[in-house]
């Protein structure tokens, strides 16, 4: 049985409130094509709301952390050394056309480093929480990365270009090096659940390449916590300043790493 800590209690309780009206928002999708307003007006309205709720519940708590967050960008806060990485709705792309696979993400930076997480799915329930230091959670059990040794038995997950963002050539023969050497590969549209079901042990592996901070920080938390292993894609530690994330459960790391440094070395 877990014991949570005051920090995370005051995330918790943030995530909690917020998702309350989420959820109605979400009932509401299926009537979204017949409105004048549009689906994409009231996907970017819900966003907003859902952070601004995150913001006022987490200010309260800390008057003086700053934030940094997918709608608002950045707002400083008095203690500079304290930082909230927020993103309101991961996968909105799922939300507007009715997919139940989206969470809220926050994370807390101290001095550069990430001191805790809460990945939060609110229509499965799913609480997803760590702290440094102090493991991995899902709502009240321990969770820890998957034990699979070898790549032809380890399912793998990632994101894959799309509306021209993204390198669809570097995707491309990346899926090409990767797709026959494991059990599967599988795009579910949110990288922090992604993350999340690494160090859940659902996924032995992720990679992904130019996500945001707020898309990532708390999930790499989750899987280092579980005992994964995390790295840029060629093996570097600047995952938060490139989004470049590859998170393993350590075992199938230096494997998937070649592969992926073979699929980038045939491109040139």
């Amino acid at each position: 049985m877990s014991t949570r800590s005051a920090l995370i209690n005051v995330m918790v309780s943030a995530v909690y409130k917020a998702s309350k009206k989420l959820r109605r928002d979400f009932s509401e999708v299926e009537q979204l094509q017949v409105s004048k307003k549009g689906p994409a007006d009231f996907v970017s309205s819900a966003d907003r709301r859902t952070e601004d709720i995150l913001i006022s519940e987490l200010s309260h708590s800390r008057p003086d952390f700053g934030f940094i967050t997918e709608e608002h960008g950045e707002i400083k806060g008095e203690n500079p050394r304290q930082t909230w990485l927020i993103d309101p709705i991961d996968g909105t792309t799922n939300f507007l056309h009715g997919l139940p696979h989206f969470a809220m993400s926050v994370a807390l930076v101290h001095d550069g480093q990430i001191e805790a997480g809460v990945v939060y799915d609110p229509i499965k329930e799913e609480l997803f929480w760590a702290e440094k230091g102090k493991g991995a959670w899902m709502n009240d059990n321990r969770i820890r990365v998957s034990a699979r040794r070898q790549l032809p038995e380890s399912l793998l997950a990632t994101g894959l270009p799309f509306l021209g963002k993204g390198d669809s050539d570097l995707t491309t023969a990346e899926l090409k090096e990767i797709m026959p050497s494991c059990s599967g590969v599988r795009r579910f549209g949110a990288a922090s659940l992604d993350l999340a079901y690494v160090a859940a042990g659902r996924f032995d592996g992720f990679w992904e390449h130019g996500l945001q901070p707020w898309d990532i920080a708390a999930g790499l938390l989750l899987v280092r916590e579980a005992g994964g292993y995390v790295s840029t894609t060629s093996g570097g530690t600047n995952i938060l300043e490139t989004g470049d994330v590859l998170a393993t459960n350590g075992e199938i790391q230096r494997a998937t790493e070649k592969l992926l440094r073979d699929a980038k070395r045939s491109l040139r």
